[in-house]
């Protein structure tokens, strides 16, 4: 029995799972049920990413703490994941105590190597909301082909890249203004001295898939630069050990996070008899591998391991990158209405349809896969339901009807049935090589084979000519005895479909031992349809759900303020002029929030309650839930399109106006006007 760890890559605690990402937690799900079934102990951790800039910036917006904000998106990631029957052994958070200590353990080990240096650096810094930018948020000309509106580490339009201090009339994306230039201290890991170890590191056979181990190949020819591990303050996640307003880099304590996480299960379930310095120290016989996607091969392939040896821990067995999902050939889009949340697949389809889908698609190449939402719908009709389910359901009534529910005591097709059980080394292989499409084939052409013999065999005709024949039971016998070696074989693609087979068939195990343990003569308990085919409606009812948020976001266009206009030259165009008599029409007030709540029956609205300053209250309907807790709104001051007619709401009701927000692709963000507005001022 081998030992092994598995993790998968770690969510950003800043927004929703989608079916992007997805693919790898099936991916990792489906190997770790595949690799248990063949007899061996495997752990499975995993963890939000929880910290970074970007998470204070949303939980300030949100009104709320990064404690909270964090707190929040976890719980909907573990409901999305147990959803898609993703079944981690420890679901933890990079903000833990665990990951503080580990971060700042190897970052000390680190220093006493001597394999950290500290010098200036000059950034981009934002005067008025009092922090260091990020590239993601400042915007400027390409300082290569002028092109305007490229962010500040790469050009989109000539994929150039530079430096952000070189973009050309650069303005913060946080706040419009200019970024001035600043200097400030940095912390650096000295990667380059571990560029021997990872030269033979990364061709070291079984820890990279080629094609990885060729693109970090070139990196490495290339030359390697000092890692960045620091970020100043404000910042929200560690502090750097005896160096106060200075934090470690959100992608230094992620990696660590997987450590953490299986810390924290070692401590939480003693029973297990999991031991941290088994899985992590050299010597011990036991498997690390990690699953991720092909966008961090970088941080996985170099950095990680370098920190890893560098502080006296082993490197991973191995990391398997896998591609991205396009939908319908293209890249997920929002106004298609194939930018699918986890969240609004659940509400539509079964979870195990897309698990089943996604199998038949990966294999251990690191290309990109197609959810073509046709041929899922065909595949999951043919496969599942035609052939596979199929198989159960014309047997069954036979064995339930006419035989009290008893199997035959006969083996009447012992070479079909044999075929099938040797067919399962072939199925256990691919799996363990993450050829999860080859082992889908194999497992259909069986199905095949089983619907074959069933038609000759024709067990309705028989049961016609004598319904309590010993044919017909041996027949249904046998067909059952392959529907339950084909459940074995597809277990840890539908474990929950496999768990109702089970109960039905009454068996003790479905691991790929028990497929040499034939049905025979034992009792079954009643049929009951086990999958339905997918119905196409419910997947048109997602793609519309799916292109709500957009619409809601579209609806309330902004106009552009003041200090955007200081980056005139990168603001977008104006679609049609308008004079001041058409602006002046619109009657804009500081309204504050009395009351908000959520809306039973859709997820994307809340119901505020509004002062505006006449007098009575208004209620607007706003689809700004997935942005704000509700909790977080009261008493906030808002700018309200006052003289908008009522308009009702489908069945929720009338509101009373429009709260103005901007939107873009990362969120929604309400509109407040400055210290000492008023409620009931006009907006002009």
């Amino acid at each position: 029995m081998r030992k092994i760890l598995v993790t998968s890559a770690l969510p950003y605690a800043n927004g929703p799972i989608h079916l992007g990402h997805m693919v790898e937690y099936i991916q990792t799900d489906i190997w770790v049920r595949a690799m248990r079934a063949q007899g061996h102990q495997v752990t499975y951790v995993c963890a939000d990413d929880a910290h970074g800039t970007a998470i204070m910036l949303t939980a300030q917006k949100n009104g709320i703490s990064p404690e909270q904000q964090i707190a929040n998106v976890q719980r909907e990631h573990e409901r999305d994941f147990a959803g898609f029957s993703i079944g981690f052994d420890q679901y933890h958070s990079t903000h833990s105590d665990e990951n503080h200590a580990r971060t700042q353990d190897m970052y000390l080990k680190h220093v006493e190597g001597g394999h950290i240096d500290v010098r200036p650096i000059t950034q981009l810094f934002d005067p008025e909301k009092g922090l260091f930018l990020a590239d993601r948020y400042i915007k400027g000309e390409c300082p290569k082909c002028g092109a305007k509106d490229q962010y500040g580490d790469n050009c989109e339009v000539c994929s150039a890249t530079y430096d952000a201090i070189d973009l050309k009339n650069p303005y913060s994306t946080l706040s419009g203004a200019t970024p001035i230039q600043k200097q400030s201290d940095h912390y650096f890991f000295k990667l380059p001295a571990f560029t021997e170890f990872l030269k033979e590191w990364t061709t070291s056979e079984g820890h990279l898939q080629s094609s990885i181990a060729n693109k970090l190949g070139d990196w490495l020819n290339d030359g390697l630069m000092d890692l960045d591990i620091s970020r100043d303050a404000p910042y929200f996640g560690f502090e750097i050990p005896n160096a106060e307003g200075k934090y470690f880099y959100v992608w230094i304590d992620a990696p660590i996070g997987y450590m953490a996480s299986f810390e924290h299960l070692c401590k939480r379930r003693p029973e297990l008899g999991l031991n941290f310095d088994d899985y992590w120290r050299e010597g011990h016989g036991t498997e690390l591998y990690h699953f991720i996607g092909k966008d961090i091969v970088k941080f996985h392939g170099l950095f990680w391991p370098a920190m890893l040896t560098a502080s006296g821990y082993r490197t991973p067995t191995g990391v398997f990158a896998h591609g991205f999902l396009t939908v319908n050939g293209e890249k997920m889009s929002k106004s298609r209405g194939t930018f699918i949340k986890a969240e609004t697949y659940l509400e539509h389809l079964n979870p195990e349809c897309l698990r089943y889908y996604f199998a038949s698609k990966l294999s251990a190449s690191v290309e990109d896969i197609d959810l073509s939402l046709e041929d899922f719908a065909q595949k999951a009709d043919s496969d599942l339901v035609n052939k596979f389910v199929n198989i159960a359901s014309r047997c069954a009534k036979f064995i339930n009807s006419n035989f009290a529910n008893q199997l035959s005591a006969t083996n009447a097709e012992p070479e079909l049935i044999q075929r099938t059980i040797d067919a399962g080394d072939s199925i256990a292989a691919a799996y363990e090589a993450r050829e999860y499409s080859r082992a889908i084939r194999e497992i259909m052409a069986l199905a095949d084979l089983a619907n074959q013999y069933i038609d000759e065999k024709k067990p309705w005709a028989l049961a016609k000519a004598d319904p309590t024949s010993v044919e017909v039971q041996q027949v249904c016998t046998v067909g059952l005895n392959l529907f339950r070696l084909l459940t074995v074989y597809l277990a840890p693609v539908l474990p929950n479909l496999a768990a109702q087979v089970q109960a039905f068939l009454q068996l003790d195990s479905l691991d790929f031992a028990s497929r040499h343990q034939l049905l025979l003569g034992s009792n079954i308990n009643a049929f009951e349809p086990l999958m339905q085919r997918v119905d196409r409606k419910k997947i048109a009812a997602m793609v519309d759900a799916s292109t709500e948020s957009l619409a809601n976001a579209q609806a309330a266009a902004p106009a552009p303020s003041k200090k955007a206009e200081k980056a005139e030259k990168a603001a977008p165009a104006t679609p049609t002029d308008i004079v001041f008599d058409d602006f002046a029409k619109v009657d804009l007030r500081v309204a504050q929030v009395i009351h908000a709540e959520t809306v039973d029956g859709s997820d994307k609205l809340l119901k505020l309650t509004l002062d505006a300053g006449e007098g009575r209250h208004r209620t607007v309907f706003s689809g700004i839930r997935k942005a704000y807790a509700p909790e977080a709104l009261k008493d906030r001051l808002v700018v309200l399109v006052a003289n908008l007619p009522p308009r009702k709401m489908a069945k929720f009701g009338v509101s009373e106006g429009m709260v103005i927000a901007a939107g873009n692709d990362d969120g929604i963000y309400l509109l407040s006007p400055d210290h000492g507005a008023k409620v009931g001022d006009k907006v002009s």
